[in-house]
């Protein structure tokens, strides 16, 4: 109580200012970098101080925000902890954080002068499919050339990594897988896959992509027991069918039974022209009148079976 038995009003101190980095400061869980400060921050940064628990404010000072209806207070967090390191954050997109991750890699190898070419789903968005990115990001490289292309993402701080399968290596690009190829469908990737690349933009960035004959060959030759998801495949083979060499890809793939049962699919749904479509027609015509003459004979047999009954 004061002298003329006035209520007192208690006044706490403003605090010290954070002069930490923006780039260093930790935002409270659900908050994200911009948002408006919660009402005890706001008091203490105004200038005035205000009373937890809805008490006055100090006349004179700035008005303590009122919280949201039915939301808790955010808890002031400190530095990070020793060791922890600060991420890009990505969009929340994960086809969007691929595209970002494979932007990221393909400009570095530009950068360098290495040869290579983009493959997989992101090639395929590339070449005017639908975003609909798998899980990682394939880019083709020869064999001769892998060494120095880890080494030129290990000097991007992009962690490079030696799988046990001989045909590739792993790396990890904003969160996100990164395969580096040097062996697509079987097939060694060579100075002529490389050349037959085309150079399209991928989101905002220019890079060599798979043409669409190899890129479409090394999908279908990927089928197997094991691996046989047509349903992926087939938004590629409709929207690059008219880009697509499909005698080049047929003869690649030969007899194995997989890539052909994809074919024979992509036949029957008019996608693609069913091949050599003279002599199958030529056989039908040859079926058709032994059909019509097996015909005759049953209804010759029947009239004979009721004359003798």
């Amino acid at each position: 109580m004061t002298q003329h038995d006035e209520e007192a009003i208690p006044v706490r101190r403003a605090e010290m200012p954070d002069l930490r980095l923006a780039t260093e400061r930790r935002e409270p869980p659900g908050r994200r970098h911009g948002d408006p400060p919660a009402g005890g921050e706001a008091a203490a940064s105004g200038g005035g101080a205000s009373h937890q628990g809805g008490e006055h404010a100090v006349p004179g000072g700035p008005r303590p925000e009122a919280a949201a209806p039915g939301r808790e207070p955010r808890p002031e967090e400190g530095p990070p902890p020793a060791g922890e390191r600060l991420t890009v954050e990505l969009p929340p997109d994960r086809s969007q954080a691929i595209l970002e991750a494979a932007k990221r890699v393909g400009a570095l190898l530009k950068q360098k002068g290495h040869r290579f070419a983009l493959a997989g789903s992101v090639a395929a968005y590339a070449h005017g499919v639908s975003r609909s990115l798998q899980h990682d990001v394939d880019f083709c490289v020869r064999r001769e050339d892998a060494e120095a292309v880890a080494a030129t993402l290990a000097e991007a701080d992009i962690a490079v990594r030696t799988p046990p399968e001989d045909w590739l290596i792993k790396a990890t690009c904003y969160g996100q897988n990164i395969d580096i190829i040097f062996e697509l469908a079987h097939q060694p990737v060579d100075a002529g896959m490389l050349g037959r690349a085309e150079e399209v933009p991928v989101d905002s960035v220019r890079m060599p992509v798979l043409s669409p004959t190899d890129l479409m060959r090394s999908l279908v030759w990927a089928f197997s027991e094991h691996h046989c998801d047509f349903g992926a495949v087939l938004p590629v083979a409709r929207a690059l069918r008219e880009k697509v060499d499909w005698e080049r890809v047929r003869g690649d793939c030969g007899d194995a039974p997989m890539p052909a049962a994809f074919l024979f699919l992509l036949e029957r749904l008019n996608v693609i022209a069913p091949r050599n479509d003279a002599p199958q027609d030529a056989a039908r015509q040859d079926v058709r009148p032994r059909t019509e003459a097996a015909r005759d004979v049953a209804a010759q047999d029947v009239a004979a079976r009721k004359e003798q009954s």
